[in-house]
């Protein structure tokens, strides 16, 4: 099996560093309230979705210290068949792949109903929110080759 190595295209937290402080802010905003399994499994799910190493590799991790076990990390990607999460888990899975993969049917109105009877208002809007955050996160680090375990 052959792997490459790609170099990182830019540092973009030197290069556009108020963007990097805003993006801090949104993120910190986004994930307010929200349970912090729940979280990293979100930002799990839409990173695997985006193939974004660098995001696998820091949720991963950050997943683990909070706690989540490795059997529910390695099947997050056959969520819907592994019987490992909850209800909520499941709901909150399934707007995150609707949002991350926009398709011609959009975000599905059982989709978002099923998350809105498991999260109230505020916290399904951060749910929305943290969605859309990883996925900028996603964007930038692929755009730009950031290296899985690097700062």
């Amino acid at each position: 099996m052959t792997t490459t190595q790609h170099a990182q295209r830019m540092n973009f937290t030197k290069a556009a560093p108020k963007v990097f402080k805003a993006m801090i802010a949104l993120d910190a905003a986004a994930t307010e309230g929200l349970d912090p399994t729940l979280v990293e499994l979100v930002q799990i799910r839409s990173s695997q979705l985006n193939h974004c190493a660098y995001c696998l590799d820091m949720h991963t991790r950050d997943a683990r210290r909070a706690g989540e076990s490795e059997e529910r990390l390695h099947l997050l990607s056959a969520w819907r068949e592994a019987g490992l999460y909850t209800e909520k888990e499941q709901a909150a899975l399934a707007l995150t792949e609707a949002v991350t993969v926009l398709t011609d049917d959009f975000v599905p109105d059982e989709v978002y109903e099923r998350a809105a009877r498991h999260f109230e208002e505020v916290e399904l809007a951060h749910l929305i929110a943290l969605i859309f955050t990883i996925n900028a996160w996603n964007r930038i680090a692929v755009a730009t080759r950031k290296t899985p375990g690097t700062e």
